[in-house]
């Protein structure tokens, strides 16, 4: 903004979250790499309510990639329950067999090398190497780009693009440990405060500076869609079948899951997404099960 140090909203928002973030597990010092990749994961499309707990019982088990690598991935995905987009579980493994083949059991440091692991994203190598790491990068979810598009351009909202890391990466302090902190001061804001249906303003710590406030908080261009409703469709049938194998002691014969929906098409269809996804495993004698090696 005109007149303000670069830096300078980097440094209001982080003196706001020393002393209004959330005190959670991921954050906390001595948090190993490993770990940060999996609340990373699990924290897509997916409230941190609900990921608390699967993420304390995953770590339990798998404290380190080494071992979830060792074992089966169906065990991953049955130890991801009701997270919602069980996929995500899968890429967990083949992340973590991808660390101990190349890296010898530790996450690799550079953004490049994270990028090539199994299921990992842009956004996701980014905060890893910035959180876990420490490093100067530029970390930009919907919380932080709804963040940048408000105070510093004025508009209610915007779709994330490769842009956003070139403009975000200019608002961060240049010492690299200050720059991971005001990375996660940023999202922390989008996420308690500047939120997309809500905004409290009047809690702003940069409300003074925001130039959408100061233009009278213009409304978004594009109405936002709301999202499909889950009842009835696909992703719940999906659900159901999954729940059923995640909760048997191996395999299944076909007609237990086919008590699970009533409609057959579409129990067929969400099934051979199930199938095709990795996520389910056809046996040679009918059963269905969760994935083997």
């Amino acid at each position: 903004m005109p007149g303000m140090p670069p830096t300078a909203l980097a440094d209001a928002v982080t003196a706001w979250y020393a002393v209004a973030a959330r005190d959670l597990p991921w954050r906390r010092p001595g948090t190993s790499p490993w770990a940060v990749l999996v609340s990373e994961v699990m924290l897509q499309q997916t409230p941190v309510n609900r990921v608390l707990p699967a993420y304390d019982t995953w770590l339990s088990r798998w404290p380190a990639p080494a071992a979830l690598a060792a074992d089966e991935p169906g065990e991953a995905v049955r130890m991801w329950g009701r997270l919602g987009y069980p996929r995500r579980a899968l890429r967990l493994h083949a992340a973590a067999v991808a660390v101990v083949e190349r890296h010898g059991g530790e996450l690799p440091w550079t953004v490049d090398e994270l990028l090539a692991l199994p299921g990992v994203g842009d956004y996701t190598a980014r905060a890893v190497a910035a959180f876990a790491h420490r490093q100067r990068q530029p970390v930009v979810d919907t919380n932080v780009r709804r963040v940048v598009a408000r105070i510093v351009e004025g508009v209610a909202d915007a779709a994330v693009t490769r842009r956003d890391l070139v403009l975000v990466a200019d608002l961060l302090p240049a010492d690299a440990e200050e720059a991971a902190t005001a990375s996660a001061a940023f999202m922390e804001l989008g996420a308690l405060v500047c939120t997309a249906r809500a905004p409290r303003c009047e809690a702003c710590p940069v409300a003074g500076r925001c130039a959408w406030l100061a233009r009278d908080r213009p409304a978004l261009a594009t109405p936002v869609k709301r999202p499909q409703a889950y009842a009835g469709t696909d992703r719940q049938v999906r659900g159901r079948l999954l729940a059923v194998l995640r909760d048997a002691d191996g395999p299944v014969e076909a007609q237990v899951l086919a008590q699970v929906w009533d409609e057959p098409v579409q129990r067929a269809r969400a099934l051979d997404g199930l199938v095709a996804d990795g996520l389910v495993d056809p046996l040679p004698d009918g059963r269905l099960g969760l994935p083997t090696r």
